[in-house]
């Protein structure tokens, strides 16, 4: 049972955190310090409708570059690139 508590960047307030850190490598563990489940639940989906919506190929590098810039700009409350009807939670 994960009693982990982060002060959330996206959320600005302290959640519960991740179990482990997402993936290898200084992001996965600034995430894991500062990035909540829910947050990491909610880029995940965003992320997801952007792959879709934008038709990106993982395989690409400057597409995972793309995905990490917008993945902090999510977690950051900065602006990110739109997904036509998609309205983020206020």
């Amino acid at each position: 049972m994960n009693s982990r508590v982060v002060d959330c960047l996206k959320h600005q307030q302290k959640l519960k955190g991740l179990d482990k850190p997402p993936f290898p490598g200084d992001d996965g563990e600034a995430i894991y310090n500062n990035v909540s489940q829910q947050a990491w639940g909610e880029w995940l989906t965003f992320q997801t409708m952007l792959i879709n919506e934008k038709q990106l190929s993982l395989l690409d590098p400057d597409v995972r570059k793309y995905l990490r810039a917008q993945m902090w700009h999510f977690f950051n409350n900065e602006e990110v690139d739109s997904i036509e009807g998609f309205e983020p939670q206020s």
